[in-house]
């Protein structure tokens, strides 16, 4: 028996329970507003559940394997075997875990859970299709709500991720076993985290990237850090390639690529995985019966309050034009969004956001570049510390790469960093909360940092930008 349209109503519906959603969903329960929150798909998005959580579960693993294989220097002698299997089900427990806590932290804060896909009827209510046979569908009708659709893998001609042999990031991530042979399409940021950790698990990794470089978007010297440490792991990278096609040979596969000249070269392999950046999920909600529209490429414009061209529509995270898909922005932006409708004087201020890129070694970003600092109109200044220098770096064998940190001269405001090394996803938070409240290169300088230990190269990059290094040459 078929279930029918049933209507309810609520002060505040989000649409996705990603970290963008979820959130929102929960600040605007603590605020006291009636809130619903609708997943069709998984509690935690595509990050807990096929994107960052999993990614560094895999990259963590990798990590510790490889090392433990490669520490004779240090003594240590070792062979490790990695069960697939079994690191998969580790990794699946660990998000689980997460995905569990986040339905719990929702119900918890008096959010009402909806299972189903979210279609506008109008700009105050949206029908849900219930997924299952025989389930039905019931209409939701809503004061304000909050679009939080997040992103999906690009797909390209001629590579259909419903083809065995052709993956996504989120097929790679759920693997049980390691190919022989992997041909990587894009090396982006996704592309090398996930190259350098199948190449670490014992696969033969090719990359082809259509740009002429890795990681764009990063500087060349901090991408170089990355680059050399791939080759060192017997990735082959080919650049100014853009992949055209497989066939299937034998046991394995045939990609071929083809150069803006239209000269071809073909990679033998056993999987090809497409890791070309990703798109806004705003196509399947029908926008357009709440008046919405997206723009060419499908995101949505949003304001400063992350309202949509329809006031009491939201929009945060991936499916918003002109701000970073990360994941923690999409959190803040929620909380921005939710704590707007609650009447609270807030506004989203993307002034220090940090990014980080799990790649072998880690990159940490924030705030300006030196180029970006003078074409914003400051007068930069900047120091930088490289990790051979630092004691703790070597004691972990992991010396490659340096903390840069930028300034304005005159003023001596901290206005960016950039961090390739170990640990760098941790170590940019330092110079993003420097950023945020406007502390000076004295004030990091002058502050004690524990001995001994990674985060003291932020602290000599400052000491180094005032030219009062002690531990690296003054430029």
């Amino acid at each position: 028996m078929v279930v029918g349209d049933i209507a309810t109503g609520t002060q505040v519906l989000v649409i996705g329970a990603g970290p963008g959603g979820y959130v929102a969903a929960i600040r605007a329960a603590q605020q006291g507003l009636d809130t619903t929150l609708v997943e069709k798909d998984a509690y935690g998005g595509t990050c807990l559940n096929y994107g960052c959580i999993p990614s560094k579960a895999f990259i963590t693993s990798a990590n510790l394997a490889h090392e433990a294989g490669h520490a004779e220097e240090m003594g240590i002698h070792a062979d490790p075997v990695v069960d697939m299997s079994q690191l998969r089900d580790w990794k699946d427990g660990v998000v689980d875990q997460l995905t569990g806590g986040v339905e719990k932290l929702c119900k918890a804060n008096g959010v009402n859970l909806v299972e189903g896909t979210a279609r506008f009827k109008d700009e105050n209510a949206v029908r849900i299709a219930h997924g299952g046979e025989g389930q039905g569908s019931e209409t939701i009708e809503f004061e304000q709500c909050i679009i939080a659709t997040g992103s999906r893998p690009i797909q390209i001609p001629g590579f259909d991720f419903a083809d065995e042999q052709v993956w996504s990031s989120r097929d790679a991530l759920a693997s049980d076993t390691v190919p022989e042979r992997l041909v990587v399409v894009g090396g982006g940021y996704i592309g090398m985290e996930l190259s350098t950790t199948f190449a670490k698990l014992g696969a033969d990794v090719t990359v082809v990237e259509m740009l002429d470089d890795i990681l764009p978007g990063y500087e060349a010297d901090v991408a170089r850090v990355v680059k050399q440490r791939a080759k060192d792991l017997g990735i082959d990278m080919n650049f100014g390639e853009a992949a055209s096609g497989w066939t299937e040979e034998g046991e394995g596969i045939l990609v071929t690529t083809e150069t803006e000249d239209g000269e071809e070269s073909e990679y033998r392999a056993d999987k090809v995985l497409v890791a070309v950046g990703r798109s806004p999920v705003s196509d399947t909600m029908e926008i357009e019966n709440a008046g919405l529209e997206a723009d060419d490429r499908g995101f949505l414009e949003v304001n400063d309050f992350r309202q949509t061209s329809v006031e009491n529509i939201y929009a945060v995270g991936d499916v918003v034009a002109d701000t970073p898909m990360l994941a923690h922005v999409a959190s803040k932006e929620g909380i921005v969004a939710a704590e707007h409708i609650a009447g609270e004087p807030v506004a989203f201020d993307s002034q220090a956001v940090p990014a980080a890129v799990f790649t072998d070694p880690e990159i940490g970003t924030v705030g300006m570049t030196e180029e970006e600092a003078e074409e914003a109109g400051f007068e930069p200044v900047v120091g930088q510390m490289p990790f051979r220098a630092s004691g703790r770096a070597l004691t972990t064998n992991h010396a490659d790469g340096f903390v840069r940190i930028v300034a304005d001269d005159p003023s001596g405001f901290v206005l960016g960093a950039q961090i390739v090394g170990p640990e760098a996803s941790e170590l940019v938070a330092e110079v993003a909360f420097a950023i945020e409240m406007g502390a000076t290169l004295e004030d990091v300088a002058s502050t004690i940092h524990t001995h001994p230990t990674l985060a003291e190269a932020v602290m000599e990059a400052a000491e180094n930008a005032l030219g009062q290094a002690i531990h690296t040459l003054n430029r």
